[in-house]
Order: C-alpha cells, then sequence, then structure tokens
C-alpha cells in the first residue's frame, strides 16, 4: 500500500458553487467525478458560496465562503457597511485556516478570471486572491482547472484578478481567448494549456424520441444586463435583449412551433415571467431544472436550441443538438466556433427578431449536417478532457501519479 493512501490527501473545493448557477455546479460535478475515479482515497469538502445545497447534493462538507451572510446584497446603511467591511477582514483569516487544513484546492471550471457580467472587485475577485495567496504562504496546491478569463478594464479587479492567477499553483483555460487574456494581463502562461469546458466530461442522456414536425426549440434565457462596462446602460440593453427575445418566441408560436424556455441561474426566473406574460399561448412552457443533467435532457428532446448562457450553449452542444448562440462575451463564440457552428451567432446586446429568424432558419435547413459536426467534436473533447485530469494528476497528486505508473509497467 503506497503512503498516498495511508495518509489521504486532503482536497478542497472552492467557488460560488451551490449558489444557484446550474453551470458552476456542473463544474463542480465533473470535478467530483474525475476526483472519485482517479483519487478515492481523497477527503473532499468545499468552501463555497451554498454551503446547504452543496452538502446536500454532492454529499461533502461545505463551510460558507463568506462570514457576512449579506456579501451579495448592496449595503447601503452604516450598519451594512459596517458589517461588510469586517467580513473582508475576517474572510482573510477564514480562508487561510481553511486553505491550511488541505494539501490541494482546486477551482472547477467557472468564469473566475473573467468579468463579462457586473462584478465588484471586493466580492469574488477578493476571495479569490485570499484563496490563492494562502496557498502560496502555507504550501497548498491551489489549482484553476478549465477556468474562464477576459480582459477586465477595472483597475483593482484586474489587479486582483492577475495576481490570483500568477499566486496558483496550477492553471488550465476552457478557451484559448482565456489564456490570451491572461498572458495580455501579465500572466506568464507559457505551461498553461487549454481544453473542453469541464462540462463536456459529464454523462450524456441518451437522445430523445423526435416527436415530429413541428418539433420543439428550447429557447435559454438570462437576467442579462450587460456587463461591468455596461452599467450606464444596463437597464436599456436588457430591454432590448428582452423586447427581441419575445419578438422571437412570438414569431416561432405563430408558425406553431413549441417553445421550451430553459435558464441556468435563479436570478432568470423574472426573464421567464415576463416572456410567459408578453407570449400568451399554451405553446410556451417553462422548463424546471436543477441541474446540468436536467437541462441535457431538456436539450436532447428539442429539435434545435437558441441559448444566451454559456452552460445551456454546452448542454445543446453536448447532446448533439444544433444551437444559435446569442453571445455577450468572446467565451461564447470561441465555444461555437470549436465545436463548428461559428456561422451561428447573434450578439446578445443587439438581439435584432428579424435577423435572428433568418439564422434560425438556416441553422435548421443544416440540422442534419450540423448533428454530424457536433458528434465528431464531442468525441474529440471527451479525449482531451481525459488529458486535462491526467495532466491535473500530475501536477496536483504526484505520488499517486508516480503509483499509477508503477502499477502500469510492464
Amino acid at each position: 500500500m503506497t503512503s498516498a493512501r495511508q495518509t489521504p490527501v486532503r482536497v478542497g473545493v472552492f467557488g460560488l458553487l451551490g449558489s444557484g448557477n446550474l453551470g458552476n455546479d456542473g463544474s463542480l460535478e465533473a470535478v467530483l467525478g474525475y476526483l472519485r475515479a482517479a483519487h478515492p482515497e481523497a477527503v473532499v469538502d468545499a468552501l463555497c458560496g451554498g454551503p446547504e445545497a452543496v452538502t446536500a447534493r454532492f454529499r461533502i462538507p461545505a463551510t460558507r465562503l463568506h462570514w457576512y451572510r449579506g456579501e451579495y446584497r448592496t449595503a447601503s446603511r452604516t450598519g451594512a457597511i459596517a458589517a461588510k467591511a469586517l467580513g473582508k477582514l475576517v474572510d482573510v483569516f477564514r480562508t487561510a485556516a481553511w486553505v491550511r487544513r488541505h494539501d490541494v484546492v482546486i477551482v472547477p471550471g467557472m468564469g473566475v478570471l473573467e468579468a463579462t457580467l457586473p462584478l465588484r472587485p471586493w466580492g469574488f475577485p477578493y476571495a479569490l486572491f485570499l484563496l490563492c495567496a494562502s496557498g502560496r504562504l502555507f504550501g497548498t496546491r491551489v489549482a484553476l482547472v478549465g477556468v474562464g478569463a477576459a480582459a477586465i478594464g477595472n483597475r483593482p479587479t484586474r489587479a486582483l484578478v492577475r495576481w490570483s492567477a500568477r499566486l496558483a499553483a496550477y492553471r488550465s483555460y476552457r478557451d484559448a481567448p482565456s489564456r490570451d487574456a491572461m498572458r495580455a494581463m501579465g500572466v506568464d502562461t507559457a505551461r498553461d494549456e487549454v481544453y473542453p469546458d469541464l462540462a463536456f466530461s459529464l454523462p450524456t442522456p441518451p437522445p430523445s424520441t423526435p416527436s415530429g414536425p413541428p418539433g420543439p426549440v428550447c429557447v435559454g434565457v438570462m437576467a442579462f444586463h450587460g456587463g461591468n462596462d455596461d452599467r450606464a446602460r444596463a437597464e436599456e440593453i436588457h430591454r432590448r435583449y428582452l423586447d427581441g427575445t419575445i419578438r422571437f418566441v412570438r414569431a416561432l408560436v405563430e408558425e406553431g412551433r413549441p417553445v421550451r424556455l430553459l435558464t441556468g441561474d435563479e436570478v432568470d426566473a423574472p426573464v421567464v415571467a415576463a416572456i410567459l406574460d408578453a407570449v400568451d399561448s399554451p405553446l410556451v412552457t417553462a422548463a424546471e431544472t436543477s441541474s446540468l443533467a436536467d437541462l441535457m435532457r431538456e436539450t436532447a428532446a428539442a429539435d434545435t436550441v437558441v441559448a444566451i448562457r454559456y452552460h445551456n450553449l454546452i448542454c445543446a452542444l453536448k447532446t448533439g443538438t444544433p444551437v444559435l448562440a446569442l453571445c455577450y462575451a468572446a467565451k461564447s463564440d470561441a465555444l461555437m466556433d470549436r465545436m463548428g457552428l461559428g456561422a451561428f451567432c447573434h450578439p446578445a446586446r443587439a438581439v435584432d427578431a428579424d435577423r435572428l429568424l433568418d439564422q434560425f432558419r438556416t441553422l435548421e435547413k443544416r440540422s442534419a449536417e450540423l448533428r454530424r459536426t457536433l458528434a465528431e467534436r464531442n468525441l474529440a473533447a471527451a479525449r482531451q478532457l481525459e488529458r486535462q485530469f491526467a495532466a491535473l494528476t500530475t501536477a496536483l497528486f504526484p505520488a499517486a501519479d508516480h503509483a499509477h505508473t508503477l502499477r502500469e509497467a510492464p
């Protein structure tokens, strides 16, 4: 028996997990699947946004990411502002104590090095910096695995993200633009690799039997208000996105197409309600989903998908369903291009329902061809993620990797 088995490796997972975002939880599910298959002796727990949800679903102990429970509420009163400030100080010691108890900490996927949606520097970027700095201080290997990154304009946020990446022991990215963005921000990425998003390693549901023409269309929606640099016109962006989406859904209904509305985060519920209210038809229904597996079952049953959230796109692509992307960041364009559907992107900040319908009809005409393309690209993604997990074992579990090599030797 190896020493790795005599002294189990203590592994922590870190992030905005269990907080209602299905994509984040899907990334965690993928990493836990890898750990349970490759390192079943590892003792795993989490420091995360929704510890109760993570423990209930994934059966691992979990600790709340922030000491102050009102972290993501706007602090306007003096008492709340003081409590939030105190929480930032307390979190220095809480994070350090948690990191010190581990041999390895994994940040599973997610866009942790980007600010393509509204983000304050003292929120998650600060928490990530505390994690990576504590890892360097205590010799705990911190791995940013398959993460997303993007150029950041806000100087404090950019500095925190840059230093977090520099202090991490291991980095890999979910697309080439992410690696390019970190290089542009001053991080040495010479040894960093690019692999498909971790969600491509999750099980795929069997394809559903076609229900006959006209088939259902899944429309993934989002409480979209632009990104960090769009705060001054956030409501204008949201209204244009919502109006364009409503017009598109109404046009599908007028053609007799069943429409299934999908979300990827609890905050998307008001958008679903607005569409259902504006398009009063029994052909429009809302799916109730609590995981990426639920989303994949929905997309597998559809003829076509139109979606904005990144992991809604992944679910459609992974199930081999042709998808049209409403893109709000470079990550969506890169994903679609990588999977062979780069021609089917539409700007989320300027939704044009007529043009969207034209793209949708072209997508459906090419459905059979695109399904074949997706089958090939999904096989390639699966092979690439096998290499990602093998590289992770080499970087984070050298004793286990050495033992595996000895067992495989003739």
